[in-house]
Order: C-alpha cells, then sequence, then structure tokens
C-alpha cells in the first residue's frame, strides 16, 4: 500500500478494537467544508463513564454518572475549542495549554512544548493534538503527538505535522495501534482518511466502524469555508 493510498473509516477502524481516542482533520470532497471529528473509546470502567456535551460551540467530556468517577484527571477535559480563526482539538486538557498558549503568541507546536504524554504508566499514553487555522475562503491544519521514547517513559518525543488541504482527504491520528498490555502507541505519520461530503454519512461511518464494545462518544464538525458556517454531529453511547 502507497503513502498516498487513502482509506476509508471502515477500512482503518473495522477490526480493531481499540485504536483509542482519534483525531480526524481534513475537507470535503467538494472542497467546500473543513471537517474536524473526534472520538473518545474505553475500556475501563472509569473511562466509559463518559459523555459529550456541546456548550456554545465547545465541546467537553462529562462524566455519564458522576457517583462512579474514579478519577477524573485523565479523562474530564475541554475537547473542542475556537480562538479567533483556529479550531482546537485534543485528546486531553492540553486543548487549554494550546489555547492559553495561542493567547500569548505562541505557536501550536511551542504551546505543546510544556506537555508531555500522559502520566499513565505502562501505557503512557500519547497526547495527540490538530488545530485548524482559517483564512479568507480557506484553510491549513496541523497535528502532533506527544509520545514516550521508551517503555519507561524518560524521555517525550514531539512530532508535528502540517498540512495544506486536499479535496476528499483527511488526516487521522489516534493514540494506540490496538489492544494489548500494555497498549501499543500509534506509530508514524498520521494515517489518509477518505472524508465525505455529507455529514451524516461520514458520521455514521466512523460510529459504526468503531468497536461496538469500546466506543463511548463521536463529535464531528463541517465548517463552510465561504460562510464560515459550522454544522456538527454527536453521539454518545451513554445516554
Amino acid at each position: 500500500m502507497s503513502i498516498y493510498d487513502i482509506q476509508s473509516p471502515q477500512q482503518l477502524l473495522s477490526g480493531n478494537p481499540y485504536p483509542g481516542r482519534g483525531i480526524i482533520l481534513g475537507m470535503t470532497p467538494d472542497g467546500t467544508k473543513a471537517v474536524a471529528a473526534y472520538f473518545i473509546m474505553g475500556r475501563s470502567e472509569n473511562s466509559r463513564n463518559r459523555v459529550f456535551v456541546e456548550k456554545d460551540g465547545e465541546v467537553f467530556t462529562e462524566p455519564f454518572d458522576a457517583s462512579r468517577v474514579e478519577d477524573p484527571s485523565l479523562i474530564i477535559y475541554a475537547a473542542v475549542r475556537q480562538l479567533g480563526s483556529r479550531l482546537i482539538v485534543t485528546n486531553g486538557n492540553q486543548t487549554d495549554t494550546v489555547y492559553e498558549g495561542l493567547q500569548k503568541g505562541l505557536s501550536f507546536s511551542e504551546a505543546l512544548e510544556s506537555r508531555c504524554f500522559e502520566p499513565d504508566p505502562p501505557n503512557f499514553t500519547p497526547r495527540i493534538s490538530g488545530m485548524i487555522t482559517f483564512g479568507e475562503g480557506a484553510f491549513t491544519y496541523q497535528m502532533s503527538i506527544l509520545k514516550s521514547a521508551d517503555a519507561e517513559g524518560t524521555a517525550c518525543n514531539r512530532f508535528t505535522y502540517a498540512y495544506a488541504p486536499l479535496p476528499g482527504l483527511g488526516h487521522f491520528l489516534h493514540t494506540y495501534v490496538t489492544d494489548g498490555s500494555p497498549i501499543p502507541t500509534f506509530q508514524g505519520e498520521p494515517e489518509r482518511m477518505y472524508m465525505d461530503d455529507s455529514i451524516d454519512d461520514f458520521t455514521d461511518d466512523l460510529w459504526n466502524s468503531l468497536n461496538a464494545a469500546n466506543r463511548i462518544s463521536l463529535y464531528v464538525r463541517y465548517t463552510d469555508l465561504k460562510s464560515g458556517k459550522t454544522e456538527s454531529r454527536m453521539v454518545n453511547k451513554n445516554g
């Protein structure tokens, strides 16, 4: 398979029990909309006890049943925030780190220099982040993964990718290769995923491709490049 091959959500996700959390950024085939998607999965009761909630255009993870929360530190956070012309999507509280860094004049990658992978040995879950920067009827996007340099978590390796959008192409970054013990960390560049002009079809394809036992929540946002109008879809397994 060529590095330039574009695969469907089903090809990239079906049969994989645990890709973990995932970010997809890209452009619709007709070239008129920017696409951003984020999903979470969970194996433990603590991780599965979550829903996405949208408030004033921002997306947060919240407990489904607050009485069952064991440790909120790595599972409750703002996942999607917007600052001016920039849309930030991450798998943890580094959403706020990027947001606050941009306010101080830092770049996307500079803001993330203060963070590293999650402190959850033996997995040392990567922190994955994405940002869309909108311009005059156009956009660019960046993605980042911060992951452990070794099995002991002694150092953090940092990778940032910058993309010029192409119609029909999205890039998909997720935390894990698949299930395991410890869970194997994502390797290589973000994968190339085919986008869809229909937000409903794309949302359905993503959700139905995720493992039914482990999927928790999915959020998809399309932004019209001409008008700036946004359209979003949210799916929560709980509730």
